[in-house]
């Protein structure tokens, strides 16, 4: 099944993560993002952090076209499984 948009959590300041979610028809799959891949598909200046909404929401298509393809290729991290972006997954 394909993934569909979800929802976008927050953004965890200690974690320098942006969490998001993806749904699988009725499942909601959790993800998340470096912010610091982010900054770097951006290629500018590191956001502050009441701007990370704006900037994932700028992202959002190529954020959710690589969440869509480790989903499809069963690339889950940790508990409950969920679906992490960093910058490598974005240089394939």
């Amino acid at each position: 099944m394909t993934l569909t948009s979800g929802r976008f959590i927050g953004h965890e300041y200690e974690r320098m993560i942006v969490r998001f979610s993806m749904h699988d028809g009725a499942r909601e799959i959790p993800c998340a993002i470096s912010t610091s891949a982010m900054d770097d598909l951006e290629q500018g200046p590191q956001v502050r952090p009441e701007q990370r909404e704006a900037q994932f929401a700028r992202l959002r298509d190529r954020i959710e076209a690589c969440a869509a393809s480790k989903y499809r290729a069963t690339e889950f991290e940790g508990t409950p499984p969920g679906i992490v972006l960093r910058g490598i997954d974005f240089r394939r």
